[in-house]
């Protein structure tokens, strides 16, 4: 009776895994801000496996160009169920792939300036790129690009790397639709102001908020954040006579999550209020979807662009080889 009364507890202890195990697994892989514990991750993850009853696994990465870079690198063995974080500008090289397939989801949710029709990828903010400012070490921003890229060197800003980086991507594209084939001039003027270049968003910013430069690459509504949370107007977006470039950012399934049935269920959710209405005041960016809840008072006090600039994403695929290969030259001159 030991032998069996022992032969039985093992069995019960090999079934329990197989019993954890039953329940679904959603793998996302998005940006590492994004799943900060001051980010919308957090939150959003807690809120769709209480709807789903599943597993939501968050894999993080720098920024939103290593996250396309991850999923080619990895190919069709990706554990990938969903990508989350590629934008507008990295869409039709990322459809080049192969290794996206049609969200297959109603699109009503969804909440831009202009219409979206895209059957791949699903939007889940937006926003534009902007210089903040420490209005303490900095009294008098530049207005304009022009001004950003011609301006005082010694008034340094801390800005993202293109290979890397959509807010690094999208100050390339930002200068490009400003000074099109002036556009290495520019970065060679620009290259005297610039600290530092940094992977991505998260390093910029802190080196930012710690008093390293006046000046970071960020978006119009980062001030918000310090609104908010901090209750301080000291930093400030720069408006540009120019405009602004503009970023959506999206969500896509992989060809291998096409299986999982949360896959779908899941950019389905991120249209919906669930993750929406996380957005604005931890993502710090504007929904894209429906929300719940309106919008805090302090992101009427921010920049509105003039201007929204934006390349097609077939553009962007065409010549983001050439642009950023323009870039690294100027930069090393």
């Amino acid at each position: 009776m030991r032998l069996f009364a022992t032969l039985t507890a093992g069995v019960a202890l090999l079934l329990v895994p197989c019993v954890a195990q039953a329940k679904g697994t959603l793998t996302v892989y998005t940006y590492e801000s994004f799943i900060a514990e001051w980010g919308p991750g957090p939150q959003i993850e807690k809120t769709f496996e209480a709807e789903c009853d599943c597993d939501v696994k968050f894999v993080g990465v720098a920024d939103g160009v290593a996250l396309l870079n991850r999923v080619k690198l990895e190919g069709t063995s990706t554990k990938a169920d969903i990508v989350l974080g590629l934008d507008t500008n990295l869409t039709a090289e990322a459809r080049e792939t192969g290794l996206f397939a049609p969200s297959g989801i109603d699109l009503s949710n969804v909440s831009l300036p202009e219409k979206w029709t895209d059957e791949i990828f699903v939007p889940f903010d937006y926003g534009y790129f902007a210089v903040i400012y420490d209005t303490e070490a900095l009294k008098t921003p530049p207005a304009s690009l022009k001004e950003l890229v011609e301006g005082d060197s010694s008034e340094k800003i801390v800005i993202q790397d293109p290979r890397t980086s959509t807010p690094g991507l999208g100050l390339l594209l930002w200068v490009k639709s400003v000074y099109g084939d002036q556009s290495a001039g520019a970065w060679e003027k620009l290259k005297d102001r610039v600290l530092t270049v940094t992977p991505g968003w998260s390093e910029a910013y802190g080196l930012f908020t710690k008093g390293e430069a006046p000046m970071v690459l960020s978006y119009t509504t980062s001030p918000a954040y310090h609104m908010i949370a901090e209750d301080t107007d000291r930093y400030q977006a720069a408006a540009f006579s120019e405009g602004h470039y503009m970023q959506i950012e999206v969500g896509a399934i992989t060809t291998n999550g096409a299986s999982n049935p949360l896959a779908a269920k899941f950019l389905e959710f991120m249209t919906g209020p669930g993750f929406q209405d996380a957005i604005p005041e931890t993502n710090w960016m504007y929904p894209a979807g429906k929300m719940d809840t309106a919008l805090n008072p302090a992101f009427d006090k921010l920049v509105k662009p003039s201007k929204s600039l934006l390349f097609s994403s077939e553009e962007v695929a065409k010549n983001r080889k050439e642009w950023v290969d323009e870039w690294l030259d100027a930069m090393s001159k």
